[in-house]
């Protein structure tokens, strides 16, 4: 893989979850174009800098002990890829604080270096906190590949921070620079909210939260065929979301043992929040993860997935795949993963390499519901 050379430092940096022959690399041209330009301003050992989106901690190993860095984002993930390539690259795997995005961060800071993420609702969320955050002569200065950019982003720095300029492309590459103005104190608009009829719940949805001003059709599909009379069960919802398949079924299974887990903290605050909200104080462990990786083996009896077919940008059934491979992990012999699908993703037989048996449970044009038993 090649090496991140920037005027900072020469980085060999590697993506999470790792997998052998990775076909990507952990950085992009927006990350070197993002560094070569704040190299050019010359920061000092002092220069306060909030990193954003960092994917797998790019930016801010470069930064380290060269500027007073912290970074901040929504995956856990990229706070994995963070220390592991500290660590790799000959530094403490501490040597950069982070702040998850369901924490507020706190600044002032002079320098805010932001990856635009595919999320527009997170984007506008991170500019709304930014609100005297920003030390005198801050600037704002977010980072994309062309064609992962969309106008909306120019909008949404212009709106919460100040006039914008947009750089000449480069590799493929373009900054966007917003210098702040006073602007009237903005209250968020996140979490949002949206009622379901069946089970019938409301269900609270921080900024990045999959489908987050509805449920999506998947789920929707998966609701009516979660398993019955689990009893004492031990459950896990793996990629959690918003929690919606771990609350039906727990309303359904009063003795059920449930642990959700999501891999982006806005969405495990979501799940948590909301489970709250429907079930009390009844117990659950909520948790952002790299999926089931961690889980002891053996100690779950039922999973319920809906798994997702992307990483950021990246389209792809790894993630869907890995998520399988944990799930047939963690379950117990006899135990069952129940998963929803897109009918055109061949999950059966990717079930089927795993697990003794795979039977459909139901279906609709669009979707499968499989069972895949230990």
């Amino acid at each position: 893989m090649p090496l991140l050379e920037t005027p900072f430092a020469q980085l060999d940096l590697i993506r999470q979850p790792e997998q052998q022959n990775e076909p990507l690399q952990a950085f992009d041209a927006a990350d070197e174009y993002l560094l070569n330009h704040f190299a050019e301003q010359h920061p000092s050992t002092e220069t306060r800098v909030l990193v954003l989106n960092d994917s797998f901690g790019a930016l801010a190993a470069s930064l380290a002990g060269k500027v007073r860095v912290i970074s901040s984002g929504d995956s856990f993930l990229a706070f994995q890829g963070l220390e592991k390539n500290l660590i790799r690259n000959n530094q403490a795997f501490d040597a950069v604080p982070s702040v998850p995005a369901s924490e507020a961060f706190s600044g002032p800071f002079d320098r805010v270096l932001l990856r635009v993420p595919k999320t527009l609702a997170l984007l506008e969320e991170q500019l709304i906190r930014l609100q005297g955050q920003l030390a005198p002569g801050a600037q704002v200065i977010a980072a994309a590949m062309i064609k992962h950019l969309p106008r909306a982003a120019a909008d949404l720095l212009e709106r919460y921070i100040g006039p914008v300029q947009a750089s000449l492309a480069v590799k493929k590459a373009r900054l966007l620079i917003a210098t702040p103005e006073a602007k009237a104190p903005v209250v968020s608009p996140y979490p949002s909210r949206y009622q379901l009829d069946e089970p019938a719940i409301e269900l609270l949805n921080h900024a990045n939260v999959f489908c987050r001003e509805g449920l999506d059709i998947g789920t929707r599909a998966f609701l009516p065929h979660l398993p019955k009379n689990l009893g004492t069960a031990r459950v896990a919802d793996l990629g959690c979301g918003n929690g919606v398949l771990a609350i039906a079924s727990a309303l359904q299974n009063p003795q059920a043992q449930y642990t959700l887990v999501d891999e982006s903290y806005m969405a495990v605050q979501s799940a948590a929040e909301n489970w709250r909200a429907a079930l009390g104080d009844r117990e659950v462990i909520v948790r952002a993860g790299d999926g089931l990786a961690g889980q002891e083996s053996q100690s779950l009896d039922v999973v319920l997935c809906n798994p997702p077919f992307h990483q950021q940008q990246v389209v792809g059934d790894f993630l869907a795949w890995r998520m399988f491979q944990q799930a047939r992990e963690a379950l117990v012999v006899g135990g069952a993963l129940y998963i929803v699908g897109n009918r055109h993703l061949g999950y059966h037989s990717k079930l089927a390499r795993l697990f003794r048996g795979v039977e459909q449970v139901a279906a609709t044009p669009k979707f499968v519901i499989l069972k895949a038993r230990k």
